[in-house]
């Protein structure tokens, strides 16, 4: 988050670029295990079932293993989507992508952009940016902490670009 010169142009200096992404607690090296675990209780149960005559219960316990899977796939479906938030010389512009990959794009002057957050809430914050009457919430899928964060590191970043050139 340090400043940096562009690649796209030499002049803008960048001053904030960062990717925000959701969190997923449970790797998928994690999620083939689980599934391992949850597949072999079943189908054990499920042959326990079938041995006492009970077979349409063995179906039953086959649907649960498919439904908690693709349960799991949406969910990591949903951990595609991102938002990309830079800051440069000229504009702040958010990027966000969603798990489809379509990508929609903001613009934001960044002289009187406004980082809107209320880190000592007791209740989720949302994470808004203001300017000239138009907001957008960024990071709705962080946790209050990281949308702490990610407000403490843009406010900072916006100060030091809107400080005079010979004292950034």
């Amino acid at each position: 988050m340090d400043a940096a010169i562009s690649p796209d142009t030499p002049s803008r200096r960048l001053y904030f670029d960062a990717t925000l992404t959701p969190y997923r607690s449970l790797p998928p090296a994690g999620f083939y295990i689980l599934m391992g675990a949850v597949g072999g209780v079943s189908l054990s149960m499920g042959i326990l079932f079938l041995v006492v005559g009970a077979w349409p219960i063995f179906g039953f316990f086959g649907l649960d293993v498919a439904l908690l899977y693709f349960a799991f796939r949406l969910n990591y479906r949903s951990a595609l989507a991102r938002e990309t938030v830079r800051l440069d010389d000229t504009e702040l512009e958010v990027q966000r992508i969603s798990p489809a990959g379509h990508i929609r794009r903001w613009s934001f002057q960044p002289t009187w952009l406004k980082v809107l957050h209320d880190a000592a809430s007791d209740y989720p914050s949302p994470l808004v940016l203001a300017s000239h009457g138009r907001s957008l919430e960024i990071g709705s899928f962080l946790n209050q902490p990281e949308r702490s964060e990610v407000a403490k590191a843009l406010t900072a970043a916006l100060d030091r670009r809107r400080l005079p050139e010979h004292l950034r």
